[in-house]
C-alpha cells in the first residue's frame, strides 16, 4: 500500500465511479481505542467501514493515588510558576480527585497566579472550565511547540507542574530540567493492559491474516499497547510487517505515532488532531490506494473484502479476493496456478484455484473479467490500450 508522506495530509481527491457507494465500503478497520471507541466505530460505519473493536490498553484513574495527592498537596501549598496542561480528560480529573480530598480550592487558588498552557483546545476547555485562564496554546496541538515556547520565554529558576497524560514524558521533563526548571510531575492516570486481552489478541490475529485494511490510533499508549501484546503473543515482527506492508497505520496526530514510527512502521494522520478529521483521512486514503483498472470494458477497483465494478459494490470471499489481487499486482500478464496457488496459503489443494476462479467470476458478475489461457494460467482482461 503506498502512503502519504506522514507531515503533508494529502488533499481529498473525489473518487471516480462511486457514485452512491461510502467511501470505506468494502473496507474493515480495526480500532484500538479505550475512550471514544463508540465515537470512532459510529463515525467509521458511517463511512461505510466495517469495525473490529478491541481497546488496546485500560485508563486507570489515580484519584486514590497516594502520589498525586502528595504532588497536589505541595503544589497547592507552593503554586508553580508555570503549569503545563497536556489533556482535557487529565485537568480535569486532576480537579475531580482533588475535590475528594479537600484540595481542590487552594490548588486552583494557586494556580490562578501561575501561568497556564494548554497543549491543545481540550486542555484549554478544561483549563477554563476549572474557572481559570489560559496564557498560551499552540496551533499544533503539539507538545514539542509547548516545549520550544517555555524555552524560548526562559524557564530558568521557575518552578513548572506538568501534568502528564497517562505516559512520563521524559525528553519534555529532562529538557526543562537542563535549562535550569524546578520540574513537578503530576501523574493523573496511567495506561496498563486490558484486564480482558481476548479481543486485543483477536484484532492482532485479523490484522495478520489479512481481514483489517487499517488500524486506527487515538493516543500513544494505545499504538504502544498493540505492540507490546504482540509481543507477548508472540506475533510482534509478523504485525510489524503487515502494518510496513498492506495494512495502513491511522494515527490522529504525530504524539500518536511516535511509537510505530520508531518500529519503521509508515503513518498517516490529518492536519488536524481530531476523530473526525482521522476518520475523512482515511476515508481519502483507503480508496486512493488501489488504482482503477479498465477490465474486459469495466472499471474495476479492488477494496478490502469487496470490487466496486463500475460504480457497484461486490462483496469477494476471501479466498477469491486473494487470487484477484495477484493477478491485480500484474494486471494483464498471464499468472500461471502455481503463483495462485501459492497466494492462497500451504493448505490449498491442487483444485483451489480453479474453485477461487470460478468463485470470482461469480462474485464479479462478469466471467469475462478473469481470463483462461490454455495451459499457461489465468490474467485480468484488461482492455486494449490501458497501462
Amino acid at each position: 500500500m503506498s502512503r502519504a508522506p506522514a507531515s503533508t495530509p494529502a488533499a481529498p481527491v473525489p473518487e471516480a465511479g462511486t457514485a452512491g457507494v461510502e467511501p470505506l465500503s468494502g473496507y474493515t478497520v480495526a480500532v484500538t481505542a479505550a475512550r471514544r471507541a463508540e465515537e470512532l466505530s459510529a463515525l467509521l460505519r458511517r463511512k461505510g467501514a466495517e469495525v473490529v473493536c478491541a481497546p488496546a490498553l485500560r485508563i486507570v484513574p489515580l484519584s486514590d493515588d497516594r502520589r498525586l495527592m502528595d504532588v497536589s498537596r505541595e503544589l497547592a501549598h507552593r503554586p508553580p510558576d508555570v503549569v503545563v496542561a497536556t489533556t482535557g480528560i487529565g485537568f480535569r480529573g486532576w480537579v475531580e480527585a482533588c475535590e475528594t480530598w479537600g484540595l481542590a480550592e487552594p490548588l486552583l487558588a494557586g494556580m490562578r497566579g501561575s501561568r497556564l498552557l494548554a497543549r491543545g483546545p481540550k486542555a484549554k476547555g478544561a483549563i477554563r472550565a476549572a474557572g481559570l485562564t489560559e496564557e498560551w496554546s499552540p496551533p499544533s496541538e503539539s507538545s514539542a511547540e509547548v516545549l520550544d515556547h517555555l524555552l524560548a520565554t526562559g524557564v530558568a529558576g521557575l518552578r513548572i507542574a506538568v501534568q502528564l497524560h497517562g505516559e512520563p514524558l521524559p525528553d519534555f521533563c529532562a529538557t526543562l530540567r537542563l535549562a535550569g526548571a524546578d520540574v513537578v510531575e503530576v501523574p493523573v492516570y496511567r495506561w496498563t493492559t486490558p484486564d480482558d486481552v481476548a479481543p486485543l489478541d483477536r484484532l492482532i490475529d485479523a490484522v495478520l491474516t489479512g481481514q483489517v485494511d487499517a488500524v486506527t490510533f487515538t493516543s500513544a499508549p494505545a499504538a504502544a499497547g498493540l505492540l507490546q501484546r504482540s509481543r507477548a503473543n508472540g506475533t510482534e515482527e509478523r504485525l510489524v510487517g503487515a502494518l510496513r506492508g498492506e495494512v495502513l497505520a491511522m494515527c490522529v496526530g504525530p504524539v500518536t505515532a511516535r511509537p510505530l514510527m520508531i518500529r519503521g512502521i509508515p503513518t498517516v494522520w490529518p492536519a488536524r488532531a481530531r476523530i473526525g478529521a482521522l476518520v475523512k483521512r482515511l476515508a481519502d486514503e483507503l480508496p486512493d490506494a488501489s488504482p482503477s483498472l479498465p477490465v474486459a470494458g469495466h472499471l474495476v477497483r479492488l477494496r478490502g473484502h469487496a470490487v466496486l465494478v463500475d460504480e457497484e459494490l461486490r462483496p469477494v470471499s476471501p479466498a477469491p479476493m486473494r487470487v484477484l489481487r495477484e493477478l491485480a499486482r500484474r494486471p494483464g500478464e498471464v499468472r500461471d496456478r502455481a503463483d495462485l496457488l501459492a497466494s492462497l496459503g500451504g493448505d490449498a489443494d491442487a483444485h483451489a484455484v480453479e474453485t477461487a476462479v470460478a468463485r470470482l467470476r461469480s462474485a464479479l458478475g462478469d466471467p469475462r473479467i478473469i481470463q483462461t489461457v490454455v495451459k499457461r494460467g489465468y490474467r485480468l482482461a484488461l482492455d486494449p490500450g490501458a497501462c
